[in-house]
């Protein structure tokens, strides 16, 4: 028996040792950093987003620096992308962060998909440099890259959501993807082209890939209008 009340009393001396040195348990950790001692947003405190949204596979390349709210859901954030970017909405979407698949929910795609009404901004992009995928349109499978650039505290002087800065048109509602993009900009270009007056009607007379404006964006992200088609 003393044995044994040796033995036990070894191992709990052992449980109520600190943490070694330079090392901290999570039950230790202030509310606003993780595991790894990084800052991140408290759970009930918002901050300005600084967000870089990046069509990928086209070059020159199409892109948006936003500012956003860190509390925003992500439902809401996939509207201030379809009007910072320029889509009209008329398709399916995701996002993709951290394994996990979000939208709108749908048994029939197969797919198991988190309710993006329920998840903040904040709770995918955590600290500065993370990074998510955001796809819209399934069929014609455009994806763009976001990236959480900074992170900062709300003052009265900042805008949000607001377009900052970016560069060229988005592309055209069912052009057919990355492909299809560049088809359509050689037929607008070259009046010899076979299907340039074609085009040129199916798109309403004329379009300009270079065309950006961050101040009428951002006028239709304020508040009460989110886009023209509000």
């Amino acid at each position: 028996m003393l044995v044994f009340a040796q033995e036990v009393q070894r191992l709990t001396s052992r449980s109520k040792r600190p943490p070694q040195a330079g090392r901290r348990s999570a039950s230790t950790l202030p509310l606003n950093q993780d595991i790894n001692g990084q800052a991140m947003p408290k759970a009930t405190e918002a901050h300005v987003y600084q967000i870089k949204v990046t069509l990928e596979g086209i070059k020159p390349p199409i892109w948006r620096r936003l500012l956003v709210s860190s509390t925003i859901s992500l439902k809401d954030f996939h509207e201030i992308l379809q009007t910072a970017i320029g889509w009209t909405d008329s398709h399916l979407h995701q996002f993709e962060a951290r394994g996990e698949v979000y939208g709108v929910p749908d048994l029939d795609l197969g797919v198991t998909t988190k309710n993006e009404a329920r998840v903040r901004l904040a709770d995918v992009l955590i600290r500065e440099k993370d990074a998510m995928r955001y796809e819209y349109d399934f069929g014609d499978g455009w994806t763009h890259k976001i990236v959480l650039e900074r992170a900062f505290p709300h003052s009265g002087d900042v805008v949000v959501p607001s377009c900052v800065a970016g560069k060229r048109a988005c592309p055209p509602e069912d052009c057919g993807g990355i492909w299809g993009y560049e088809e359509f900009l050689r037929a607008v270009r070259d009046p010899a082209h076979p299907e340039h007056e074609e085009m040129l009607e199916w798109i309403g007379g004329s379009f300009d890939p270079e065309h950006f404006d961050a101040v009428e964006i951002s006028r239709w992200l304020a508040p009460r209008k989110r886009g023209p088609r509000a």
